[in-house]
């Protein structure tokens, strides 16, 4: 449709909607993990296992909410927009993995799949041109 595809000329602005919807939900979600002190670190950190990495688990349950957290924040500005992004698609990569062989449906990794093909492909697009990065 000829009024469609006028739209091309706003991709920075489309960027910038899906960085700010996508960016609140990881600070929504990352938080409650983050502000869950070493009990919910560990709890998180244990999906580790699922590749073979049984040491620290608190440290890398608070690496995933703080991931999760800061990385929405700077997905929100467009600051470090790409290192975030393959962080978030290593935390979803874990999600997943912990979603999937805890309960063997895909349905249940399926979020989290979504999230780490999203974050993937913004990962090579960027933050686009309204962003502190810009670009």
């Amino acid at each position: 449709m000829a009024m469609l595809g006028k739209l091309g000329r706003y991709q920075n602005f489309g960027l910038l909607i899906m960085r700010i919807g996508l960016g609140a939900m990881m600070v929504l979600h990352g938080k409650d993990k983050l502000l869950g002190g070493p009990e919910k670190w560990t709890e998180l950190g244990e999906a580790m296992g699922k590749f073979n990495i049984h040491f620290l688990p608190a440290f890398w349950g608070f690496m995933c909410a703080f991931t999760e957290t800061f990385g929405g924040i700077f997905c929100i500005l467009g600051l470090w927009f790409r290192p975030f992004c393959a962080l978030l698609v290593i935390n979803f990569i874990v999600a997943a993995a912990q979603h999937y062989t805890t309960i063997y449906a895909i349905s249940e990794a399926a979020h989290a799949i979504e999230l780490a093909c999203t974050f993937f492909g913004l990962m090579f697009v960027g933050a686009g041109a309204y962003s502190v990065d810009k670009g």
